[in-house]
């Protein structure tokens, strides 16, 4: 639907689909309320809407459990092979290759508020680092600095939004001079955000004069790339590969010139970073070949027996959990949107506050109410002409922050940045401070500026004062 439609034009499109209620309380709006509901009703593609409300709304199919499932293979993350050791070396060095040509772009799916950690903003903005507490934001931006310093290159960086946070975010980089990284290098773009329908089927409203929208899915950073711009943007600067990651992860390699040489040596059009589960029921998807089709399956669809599977030397069969991390080829984003956005809509059964058509008050539902319809980036795996899966380490690279407590909270990603940061310091020489349980009895935080790799901190361990129980370190 034109952008430009007018009001007469939306309402006639609307009722042509059943939907004409969302208009039931125009006429009590202020113009600008108007305007405000005609825009939105405006940016929606409504022939898909339709679409999805009938397949996934009103005849949602089964979830069929796909036959011919198998682990998924993957790169080891330490390999004892003397072949495989070299292949790793001859992958680095592709990966380096492609940063010094400035092939290479990072992308941060960083649509999310901060609102489950008590944060007012986006959860880019989150303080995350254990000494500094620096942002999220520029736990990144260093990182690709410091990429950058190391192999003399350009790493531009595309950072996709929502609507809810996208002007604090970019306000938040500007606030902070974009954190040492040119501004021409940066570019921001929100996704595509969807209405929530109703169990028989009809678009809800938020407040009388607004939609109720949420995003559409981490899959839709695919589709934004695409729609906003920006991989037009990437292929004319020439780049060819596109590290991908989420933005809760503080120790992140936005990219990673191993995991990105794989990828290129094997002509992988989209690769996973996996880690080995702890647990069977662990909540990490598992990455699996389905029909000879790399697949992730959600922990909770994949069948019990399976998950419960046992090698002989007792290890989970089924152990490669997804953590969000892909090399993506520019190509295959292209192919996925030439004829139409290619990856599924799933539904999601939420409480979803809404005006009651009938009264215009505010429904405040005690239990699911609505249909939210989402995509997954794991869903374009199967649609890769070859993917390759490469394990990372689950203290090296993996200290997500998305709980206020626990699992997976700030508290336990300083730990873990901690424990990674002493793990690096020791083969250097550097005595760690131990409590009883063995795990350091002190706070260290290391800037990328200082050391992206272990065997950064041998050559600078001169640089590293005695640390003392209890103490704050910082090295920069």
């Amino acid at each position: 639907m034109s952008r430009h439609a007018n009001h007469t034009e939306l309402l006639q499109e609307l009722t042509a689909i059943g939907q004409e209620h969302l208009y039931a309380f125009y006429d009590r709006l202020a113009p600008n309320e108007k305007s405000e509901l005609d825009r939105q009703i405006a940016s929606m593609d409504w022939p898909l809407l339709a679409e999805l409300i009938r397949t996934v709304v009103l005849n949602p199919q089964p979830l069929a459990v796909p036959e011919n499932i198998e682990p998924a293979p993957y790169f080891q993350y330490a390999p004892h092979e003397p072949e495989l050791r070299e292949k790793y070396r001859q992958a680095r060095a592709i990966g380096e290759q492609l940063l010094r040509k400035n092939q290479v772009a990072a992308f941060v799916v960083a649509g999310g508020q901060g609102s489950r950690l008590g944060w007012d903003g986006p959860k880019g903005t989150f303080p995350a680092t254990p000494v500094k507490n620096k942002p999220l934001f520029q736990c990144f931006a260093e990182y690709l600095l410091a990429m950058q310093s190391r192999f003399n290159c350009a790493i531009p960086f595309y950072i996709m939004t929502s609507t809810a946070n996208h002007q604090p975010t970019v306000d938040f980089w500007a606030q902070h001079h974009y954190f040492g990284l040119p501004e021409s290098q940066i570019r921001f773009f929100s996704q595509d955000m969807l209405p929530a329908v109703s169990l028989d089927g009809k678009v809800l409203l938020e407040t009388p004069g607004s939609l109720a929208l949420s995003p559409n899915g981490h899959g839709g950073s695919l589709l934004a790339l695409y729609k906003s711009g920006a991989l037009a943007d990437m292929q004319k600067r020439g780049i060819t590969q596109i590290s991908y990651f989420q933005v809760d992860n503080p120790i992140v390699r936005c990219v990673d010139p191993l995991f990105l040489g794989l990828h290129e040596m094997e002509h992988s059009d989209m690769s996973s970073k996996i880690l080995p589960k702890v647990a069977s029921n662990e909540k990490l998807g598992n990455v699996c070949l389905v029909n000879g089709k790399m697949t992730v399956i959600e922990y909770s669809d994949l069948p019990e027996v399976l998950a419960e599977q046992r090698t002989a030397d007792g290890q989970l069969r089924f152990r490669a959990g997804s953590i969000a991390l892909h090399a993506i080829r520019c190509d295959f984003v292209q192919r996925l949107n030439d004829r139409g956005f290619a990856l599924p809509y799933h539904r999601a059964e939420k409480k979803v506050p809404c005006v009651d058509f009938a009264t215009g008050r505010t429904i405040k539902p005690e239990k699911p109410n609505a249909i939210k319809m989402e995509t997954f980036v794991f869903d374009a795996l199967p649609l890769a002409s070859s993917s390759i899966v490469y394990e990372t380490d689950r203290i090296d690279e993996f200290a997500p922050i998305k709980n206020a407590q626990g699992v997976d909270s700030i508290e336990s990603s300083r730990q873990i940045t901690t424990l990674r940061n002493s793990r690096w310091l020791e083969p250097a020489g550097i005595n760690i401070p131990r409590q009883a349980d063995g795990t350091p009895d002190c706070t260290i935080e290391i800037a990328a500026s200082f050391a992206l790799y272990p065997e950064d901190v041998k050559a600078k361990a001169a640089q590293v004062p005695p640390i003392n129980p209890g103490d704050q370190v910082y090295l920069q």
